[in-house]
């Protein structure tokens, strides 16, 4: 495999840890499997950092969708869920409020803000070790399919610009090219999810006994029971407990980058304390 994309400004260290998982999917796929075989990849945390809808909502914020004190209520909410902290309750709040901020809206036009959306924020913001797997069952000839609760619009423009076969999303229901603020059927989660892979599998002719799966979240256990292969990534604590005791995989990328975070937020800190400090000073000399 290719990995020539992934160097950039990664340390030695770091790329190393990338080709390591890469050889490790490698070495678990059979030759003669790749037919029957597929990976599922959920999205948020996953493949991204942090959760595509508030990164979709800060986009539409930037297009006058809605207030700045909204904003702000999102923002609060990705930075509990990029600590780990999913829960139910945002999520589905999450979704009713970006239900009540596309109604009446063109689908076309929201389609179109999720691909710059992903330009504008998204793609940087993608973890390469997860990338770079997802590229390995590729490469192997297997299916692979974004599943997640994240609207279908951003989940297609995830799956199209990675090179994957397709992506299940949480379908916004639309008459005439409009949308009308209601869902068709329920969120892509938990239960759901697996529900969707089994009727794809059903549909394409896999055997989900040869197939992966990979998710950071307890509410992904279900997806990840029912493949042979399962996989977390930058598990939360739950899932992490859970894939030790049944000896899972585990690969987690956030590691270097909370290292990173915390030395910009440290150099941030003392660049505000020196400002302050010579603010203080001046006043004191004049």
């Amino acid at each position: 495999m290719r990995l020539r994309w992934l160097r950039g400004n990664r340390d030695a260290d770091e790329y190393a840890e990338i080709v390591a998982a890469v050889a490790e999917v490698q070495a678990g796929i059979p030759p003669d499997d790749e037919a029957v075989a597929a990976a599922f990849f959920d999205l948020d945390n996953t493949v991204l950092q942090g959760a595509s809808l508030f990164y979709l909502a800060r986009g539409l914020a930037r297009r006058d969708f809605f207030r700045t004190r909204d904003l702000l209520r999102f923002a609060i909410k990705e930075l509990r869920y990029r600590r780990g902290a999913e829960d139910d309750a945002d999520i589905q709040q999450a979704r009713s409020a970006a239900l009540a901020f596309i109604a009446d809206r063109k689908v076309q036009e929201i389609s179109h803000i999720a691909e710059e959306v992903f330009e504008e924020s998204m793609e940087e913001n993608i973890w390469p070790g997860t990338r770079a797997i997802s590229q390995v069952h590729l490469e192997q000839g297997q299916q692979v399919w974004l599943v997640t609760a994240a609207p279908a619009e951003v989940a297609t423009v995830f799956a199209q610009r990675l090179g994957m076969t397709g992506a299940l999303g949480t379908v916004a229901e639309h008459v005439d090219g409009f949308y009308t603020g209601r869902l068709v059927g329920d969120l892509l989660h938990g239960e759901a999810k697996a529900a969707a892979i089994r009727a794809l599998a059903s549909r394409e002719g896999l055997q989900l006994e040869l197939c992966s799966a990979y998710s950071d979240s307890i509410n992904d256990i279900p997806m990840l029971n029912m493949v042979g292969h399962p996989c977390a990534v930058n598990p939360d604590r739950a899932l992490l407990a859970h894939a030790r005791r049944h000896n899972w995989r585990i690969r987690d990328y956030r590691r270097r980058h909370r290292v990173a975070m915390l030395g910009r937020s440290a150099l941030a800190g003392a660049l505000v304390g020196a400002a302050v400090g010579a603010a203080v000073a001046t006043r004191r000399r004049l």
